[in-house]
């Protein structure tokens, strides 16, 4: 399925019921008196997070959503029914904003989370409320108020622990379908990877997290190049950005300390949020050179970056280093949150 992160839908909550004006008529009672029901509430719009969902596919098609319109009132006080509401399913991870002013109404990140979107209209009044000592026969009621109507702009940022971020070809798609049960794509052209892809890392019993293939930048992605733009929204989600970079790259335009200064850059564009995230080096495709010569070149990218951060040697074709670096994961993350 092609993944959609972004959607406009448009919302409609009930209306309220209106108020009745009736008279008690019973035989043999003269004057019954006023016995008009109120209405019912109308019904209210509301977004609830479901774990089965992992894309705002369904709304390319469903594009308006109306809860039920409150009942009016009947007479001998009948209160109208209240309208039913209306619950739509959201995948975990979607933000939600009114689409005129932009404000962010909510943000959807826990299983079952329920935000209320649009209210439903308050009831009506029957005239029997209207009775006094000086209105006997009161003919007055209120009609129930409108509900809320807004046009929704749906925005779904991937919920990962890990972010695998590099360039195109870097091999990000083959750790993730190494390391998880997830099955993306992988071929040896650029920009195989056209949507989000997540995988879950299991390292033991009761250990385990979620890792996020994101497609690959290139340079100018944060002003809108390529792929990427749509996609470096996902990363902010993250709590550990793994720097994947081609150790034995064919082309040697794509010498491995260009292509992480160049990621660098980016991530700095887009915004302090990206650019302060933990992030570990990884380097891949060590399966393609002699085994001393890999762990010099990956010394030799660590000293010419000044790489404070943990470095990694990795071959994800033939699953080389990659039990330890999910080890080392687990471990960072725990800490995290302890």
């Amino acid at each position: 399925m092609k993944f959609v992160d972004e959607a406009s839908i448009k919302v409609s909550a009930g209306d309220g019921g209106n108020g009745c004006v009736s008279f008690r008529r019973e035989k043999y009672v003269e004057f019954g008196g006023p016995d008009g029901g109120d209405g019912g509430n109308g019904g209210s719009v509301f977004v609830e997070a479901d774990t089965n969902l992992n894309t705002l596919s369904d709304f390319r098609h469903a594009r308006f959503f109306a809860a039920q319109r409150g009942e009016n009132g009947r007479g001998r006080n009948c209160t109208g029914k209240g309208g039913d509401d209306k619950i739509i399913k959201m995948p975990i991870g979607t933000l939600i904003r009114d689409a005129d002013t932009r404000e962010l109404i909510g943000d959807l990140t826990e299983p079952g989370q329920r935000i209320l979107v649009a209210q439903g209209g308050f009831h009506g009044i029957g005239n029997t409320r209207f009775k006094s000592s000086t209105n006997r026969t009161p003919r007055q009621q209120s009609d129930g108020s409108p509900g809320d109507a807004r046009e929704l702009h749906l925005e779904l940022k991937v919920l990962a622990d890990v972010g695998l971020l590099g360039l195109p070809n870097a091999g990000k798609s083959m750790l993730i379908s190494v390391v998880s049960a997830a099955r993306p794509r992988v071929a040896d052209y650029p920009f195989t990877t056209l949507h989000p892809n997540l995988g879950v890392v299991s390292v033991g019993p009761d250990q385990s997290f979620v890792i996020a293939d994101i497609p690959g930048l290139i340079e100018g992605a944060a002003e809108g190049a390529g792929l990427g733009i749509q996609f470096l929204k996902h990363l902010s989600r993250t709590g550990l950005l793994l720097h994947l970079v081609d150790i034995a790259p064919v082309n040697p335009e794509e010498e491995p300390y260009q292509a992480v200064k160049m990621l660098e850059a980016e991530l700095e564009k887009y915004g302090e949020q990206l650019s302060n995230k933990p992030r570990w080096l990884v380097c891949n495709k060590s399966d393609l050179l002699p085994e001393e010569e890999a762990e010099s070149r990956m010394q030799e990218l660590v000293n010419k970056l000044g790489w404070q951060g943990p470095a990694y040697l990795i071959s994800a074709a033939t699953k080389t280093g990659t039990e330890k670096l999910m080890q080392d994961i687990m471990q960072h993350l725990e800490q995290q949150n302890d």
